[in-house]
């Protein structure tokens, strides 16, 4: 039997001794490549917290002394520290998290995985404690994955300073990367710490050497001891932390369970805010995590386990379609440049950084000052393209409005994972975009769906220099190709159908006249439930506006001669682009109904897409039941 099956509760964690807790971290970590490459997941951040974990739990009394991980995803072995060791359902529908998650466990807190938010977790509930007289429990704060680099993390630091009197610990689990090495000055700064053993070093000596020269000798180590803080200030700049008012103590060789055990045991007896830094290696102890360049197996689909291979190669996908295109333009276009925020190559601007890197610019996990950055840039005579997953512009809503909007700064925001994102949950599903968007005066979005679509908004956003663009696509393999059958005033006219369900290409007089606008990534789901539709006895047309905010003039005047419209879109119905459609319809006194499908404004539970687009009624059959039922008869 293993360890790991020995473990159930923390409580388990603590009986072992040294030893055993080293043959558990290998067994977890064993168990780790096994479940991960069957399921997919975030596997090399696990990897490189797993003595950290332990040490953690050996240390401390979870749930009593709070957890917070930032970001959650390396919350993996602390799941299986805390009883849940079935994996095979990760992610999945039913199945475990991939996040931290109150219903699974008292042990989890914080359930999102937006990054650079754990210390102000920690933070309030320290000070909860605190007004609530419980001074017998801790809360640590682990960040890593370069979540220090964002704004957020640092506002949190400034103000746990200023508690004395808080049991709170922030472990820095510091890798040197998010999904790509971590950048900018605080990196830099970091980097002096994890790569400078001088320090180390001239105690080690001393400790070995001077007392063997008596007194003297023993005296000289005390006054070097003594000099701690000076020495450490000279040999390595660890002042910085120490200077907001944090007690530092590290670095910390975060795969040696002793030395963590040491460290969080003297910041647990400290009794004030203490700040661990630890140095781990994302991918620890597997070989093809560590020989992977680009981002240690951060992230991967099901794999090979001896290999690190993919079992399936990947199709290709809406993120490449970008990466491809925003090159070309960058060759036509010297004034057009790449942001990121710490996400070079998730979001496809990899190549562009190769072709361009005087023109990239990653700016660590910090979409406000991207967003801020990128106005700056247009001012100045250049034309941003911002490259961020979708979720995580909600993040940056404020200097979207204030500083690109209405400052009418020509920058171009590129959305991936727009949309339902399904297995990693509440957090990453990008559906908020369209419902945000569409209340920022002079915006405009443009919702592809297929390679061409995506390539022509791509290269009509860049050429708007007066207002925000934004572009969002998917998450996965591109869709077949859906070409228009006909363009009237912009407008793409995708499908028309008969009352027999057959394609027409004129209307039969009498049926009643159908307009379902299939937005986006749901056109090809449009498509067929209009022909289920017209099967019943309508004419039915489909159309895709590529661009849907501003609402097109075309997009309401076609609406205008229908009986009835319905829009479908995977972002909120409420709100949403079908919502402000029906809006401007009716406010120009026209009676046609309009009826809008799409999210609901509420939190998805991680599950496939199709799991999540048939509980919420976006699925061909579905939609076209809710049409019939609402279609007015001939």
């Amino acid at each position: 039997m293993s360890f790991l099956e020995k473990v159930n509760s923390p409580a388990d964690v603590k009986k072992l001794d040294e030893r055993e807790a080293e043959l558990l971290a290998q067994d977890i970590r064993d168990y780790l490549v096994q479940s991960v490459s069957q399921t997919g997941g975030h596997l090399g951040p696990n990897l490189g917290v797993v003595e950290l974990t332990i040490a953690m739990h050996r240390v401390f009394n979870s749930p009593k002394d709070t957890f917070v991980f930032d970001t959650g995803h390396q919350s993996y072995v602390h799941k299986l520290l805390t009883g849940r060791r079935d994996f095979s359902d990760l992610r999945k529908r039913d199945g475990l998290s991939g996040y931290p998650s109150r219903a699974e466990s008292a042990h989890d807190v914080v359930e999102n995985s937006h990054a650079s938010t754990a210390v102000s977790w920690a933070d309030g509930i320290a000070k909860a404690n605190l007004v609530r007289g419980l001074d017998d429990r801790h809360v640590v704060a682990v960040i890593g994955d370069g979540a220090l680099t964002g704004g957020m993390a640092w506002e949190a630091l400034n103000n746990v300073a200023e508690g004395e009197d808080r049991k709170l610990v922030v472990v820095v689990n510091d890798n040197g990367r998010s999904y790509s090495p971590t950048i900018g000055g605080l990196a830099k700064h970091l980097d002096s710490l994890r790569t400078s053993r001088q320090y180390e070093g001239v105690l080690s000596w001393g400790k070995k050497t001077l007392p063997r020269f008596g007194i003297p000798g023993q005296m000289a180590y005390d006054a070097l001891h003594g000099l701690k803080k000076g020495v450490k200030n000279v040999i390595r700049p660890q002042g910085w932390f120490e200077d907001l008012g944090l007690k530092y103590l590290g670095p910390i060789d975060g795969h040696n369970l002793e030395e963590l055990e040491h460290a969080l045991n003297s910041a647990k007896r400290f009794g004030g805010p203490v700040l661990v830094h630890v140095i781990t290696e994302k991918g620890r102890g597997y070989k093809p995590a560590e020989e992977d360049i680009a981002d240690r197996f951060h992230a991967v689909g099901q794999i090979h386990p001896e290999t690190g291979l993919p079992v399936a190669p990947s199709r290709f996908g809406w993120t490449s379609v970008f990466a491809d295109e925003i090159v070309k333009i960058g060759h036509k276009r010297q004034d057009v440049v790449a942001i990121t925020a710490a996400m070079l190559h998730p979001v496809g601007l990899a190549p562009f950084q190769k072709a361009f890197p005087e023109r990239t610019f990653d700016v660590g996990i910090a979409e406000q000052h991207a967003a801020t950055s990128a106005a700056g840039m247009a001012f100045a005579g250049l034309h941003p393209v911002v490259a961020l997953y979708a979720t995580f512009l909600n993040r940056a809503f404020d200097q979207v409005l204030m500083d690109v909007a209405l400052h009418k700064a020509g920058v171009t925001f590129v959305l991936d994972r727009a949309g339902i994102t399904g297995d990693d949950g509440a957090s990453h599903n990008g559906m908020w975009d369209m419902a945000l968007m569409r209340i920022v005066p002079g915006l405009h979005l443009a919702a592809p769906r297929d390679e061409a679509t995506l390539r022509s908004a791509i290269n009509k956003a860049v050429s708007i220099s007066d207002a925000p663009s934004v572009v969002r696509y998917p998450k996965g393999a591109l869709a077949e190709p859906i070409p228009a059958i006909e363009t009237v005033d912009g407008l793409d006219i995708i499908a028309r159908f008969g009352p027999d369900g057959h394609e027409a290409s004129t209307r039969t007089p009498g049926a009643p006249r159908v307009l379902i606008v299939g937005i986006g990534s749901m056109a090809p789901v449009a498509i067929e439930a209009a022909q289920k539709v017209a099967a019943q006895g309508n004419n039915v047309t489909v159309v895709s506006p590529l661009w849907v905010l501003p609402i097109p003039a075309s997009l309401k005047k076609v609406a205008e001669l229908a009986d009835v419209v319905f829009t479908v879109e995977d972002g909120l119905a409420p709100g949403g682009v079908g919502a402000l459609l029906s809006e401007e319809l009716h406010a120009t006194g026209n009676t046609t109904p309009a009826y809008n499908l799409g999210l609901p404004v509420e939190f998805l539970d991680h599950a496939s897409r199709a799991q999540v687009t048939e509980k919420y009624g976006l699925t061909a059959d579905h939609i076209a039941d809710y049409v019939l039922e609402r279609t007015p008869h001939a």
